[in-house]
């Protein structure tokens, strides 16, 4: 096969390409580079600032600029656990949302759901409304994306963080069911093209973007090889399973973390059928 010779223009052109990516990505080791912005904590730690005060710092579940994921078996209670973090998110915490705090700063939340219809997501997407004791939200924006294909998915995303909200206001971005973004979990081509868009929107919008996977049965591993590549690039890895010492508890741990893990905690869902964090006193 000839390779095509490019002219002076394309080459040119192309050194300018490159030249863009290397002001992007060069790390200047003397420049004091500020920790990202907190998007959603769970608890605080104390820690001396450089005048030698104490001062106290939320513990991160989440920042800007990066992604997360939450890893469980089917109905565990994933969509509840993501609602008790939108619900902190919106207005900081309320009366369920124990030690998680939300960091909004007055910018969006995007919510995509993959897997329900429009009813019962609209009763999820309800559910941090209630739970803020809220009328509406103008800047709370949900979208069920069940009858899209993988690739309409990942374009209707696009469209959605760059085009119909083509600004910086963009905080928290939910993909509940991440593997509906590809045709098969276990593809590596396609799990390394939807694991770079994700680091790319969170790169380029500056926001923290949340997904869920489900749980291989008999493992502790999340599904396919796209649960590996999440692992490997995620801030945070987060893990629920039924409370074996509390019967309609679920227990919600920090596997793995690029900061300070939060600790273990659980919550429940109440008899207003809304979650409600419960206590941080169990063990594993």
């Amino acid at each position: 096969m000839t390779q095509k010779i490019k002219t002076n223009e394309e080459k040119e052109a192309d050194r300018m390409e490159m030249q863009l990516l290397e002001q992007e990505a060069n790390v200047d080791i003397s420049e004091v580079i500020k920790y990202p912005p907190v998007a959603l904590s769970c608890g605080t730690y104390t820690d001396i600032d450089v005048e030698g005060k104490e001062i106290e710092y939320p513990i991160p579940i989440g920042t800007d600029g990066n992604f997360s994921f939450v890893q469980a078996f089917p109905k565990v209670g994933k969509s509840f656990f993501i609602s008790l973090l939108v619900s902190a998110y919106q207005s900081g915490g309320n009366k369920y949302t124990g030690n998680i705090k939300g960091h909004r700063r007055g910018r969006k939340i995007i919510h995509f759901d993959t897997e329900q219809g429009k009813f019962h997501c609209q009763k999820v997407f309800r559910r941090p409304v209630i739970m803020n004791e809220m009328q509406s939200d103008d800047d709370y924006h949900t979208y069920a994306l069940r009858a899209m294909t993988p690739n309409e998915r990942v374009n209707f995303i696009e469209y959605i963080l760059f085009d119909k909200f083509n600004d910086d206001k963009i905080g928290l971005v939910i993909i509940d069911g991440v593997a509906d973004l590809l045709n098969d979990v276990n593809s590596m081509s396609e799990t390394n093209f939807v694991v770079q868009k994700i680091m790319t929107w969170t790169a380029k919008k500056e926001c923290h973007i949340l997904t869920i996977i489900h749980q291989n049965f008999g493992s502790d591993k999340p599904t396919g090889n796209l649960g590996s590549a999440l692992e490997k690039k995620a801030e945070t890895q987060i893990k629920l399973e039924k409370n074996e010492i509390n019967k309609g508890w679920i227990s919600v741990e920090c596997k793995r973390s690029r900061n300070r893990s939060f600790e273990p905690f659980s919550f429940m869902v109440n008899n207003n059928i809304l979650p409600e964090f419960v206590n941080n006193d169990f063990e594993f």
